[in-house]
């Protein structure tokens, strides 16, 4: 297990503004910068089912130490003034589902796209600009068919063994694969060209599939979260697909770590995009999932299928080398501890309180 880098506060009493802050990776990095003192601005237009709750959550625990801001990214003249007083940015606001893409994809455009250039141009405007952190997904490498891959029980696996050993790295061409992908794509590559054309410290992580505490899943994403919540609620889980499907996962807790290292170090990987996930030892199938959350619960899932979706990866695994040489940092969560985390976290906080038979009346105490 890696030590936990504590954050290195800026110069000026100025706070982190998380954009998109009350999601459920924005919340865990508050926290994580709340609980060592920092000061953090959450903007968020509350829209995602769930968020509002982290909202009140984050503001109950933290009072005013955090500012929570409802607004949105796609308000340019809104980001200018939140930006101009930070110290820092993450943003992370965005349209987060493919299938949403495909049908509005406007309005992935608009907030994906244009909401990432809204924050970089309020930095360019600025002297002495905060630096940032944006989220960009693996999905900026496409369907990958080009790797051959073979089954290997409930999984896909490359035949490549070195890729598979090692996992996907940044080398990899860009293949822009739906509407989501363009939109997150674009916006990745005006941060890394704001960084090179006019300087601002930006970096980025192509990331993986990411869970923990306060997530709120949903078919289109989150998928980790949301098969727990319907393996609990006693619910069928839809595997589009075969199931077989390969994604190395990351514990949010591991996810805040990497983020106030990249901060830290942003004088050196300023203009770098890095992959980010929990790498091939953190690497499961949704079937290998679905067997954890049996474990878990003492009881197998009910499972119904549906269709392949559009650019789905059969097999994505990040290479997470080039971060680690860069900062030190590794995962510390395993994939099935940090499954076992969020189950026991879903039962303390969302799922109702058992109900206890009564007693037999034999053994009942009457009044007089």
């Amino acid at each position: 297990m890696n030590a936990r880098m504590p954050p290195q506060h800026p110069s000026h009493d100025a706070p982190a503004l998380i954009t998109g802050g009350a999601g459920f990776i924005g919340t865990n990095l508050a926290t994580r910068l709340l609980e060592s003192g920092r000061r953090v601005v959450v903007l968020d237009n509350l829209s995602r089912p769930g968020v509002e709750a982290n909202a009140h959550w984050l503001w109950h625990r933290f009072g005013d130490r955090v500012e929570i801001q409802v607004g949105d990214v796609r308000d340019a003249e809104r980001v200018r003034g939140l930006v101009a007083n930070a110290s820092e940015v993450f943003h992370f606001a965005a349209q987060v589902a493919v299938t949403s893409s495909l049908i509005d994809p406007r309005n992935d455009f608009d907030v994906n796209l244009g909401g990432t250039l809204n924050v970089l141009e309020a930095m360019r405007a600025l002297e002495a600009p905060p630096s940032l952190v944006f989220t960009s997904t693996n999905k900026v490498y496409g369907a990958l068919d080009d790797i051959a891959l073979e089954r290997a029980g409930d999984r896909y696996a490359p035949r490549d063994d070195a890729l598979g050993e090692a996992g996907v790295d940044e080398s990899r061409p860009l293949d822009f694969h739906s509407p989501y992908g363009c939109s997150k794509g674009g916006a990745d590559q005006y941060v890394l060209d704001y960084a090179r054309s006019f300087g601002l410290p930006a970096a980025l992580f192509r990331m993986s599939c990411i869970y923990g505490p306060h997530q709120c899943g949903n078919e289109d994403q989150g998928w980790v979260a949301h098969f727990l919540r319907r393996a609990l609620a006693r619910e069928p889980i839809t595997l589009y697909g075969d199931g077989r499907q390969v994604r190395d996962i990351l514990f949010v807790e591991d996810l805040a770590d990497a983020f106030v290292r990249c901060q830290a170090r942003m004088h050196e990987l300023a203009g770098r995009a890095f992959n980010m996930g929990g790498g091939p030892s953190n690497a499961l199938s949704l079937r290998e999932v679905l067997d954890v959350i049996a474990g878990l619960t003492g009881r197998v899932p009910r499972i119904e299928y549906g269709p392949w979706r559009v650019g789905d990866q059969r097999w994505y695994v990040s290479d997470t080398r080039a971060f680690r040489r860069a900062t030190g940092w590794a995962p510390s969560v395993a994939a099935r501890d940090g499954i076992g985390r969020l189950h026991d976290w879903l039962l303390e906080t969302t799922m109702p309180p058992r109900v206890h038979a009564p007693a037999p009346a034999t053994s009942r105490t009457h009044a007089a």
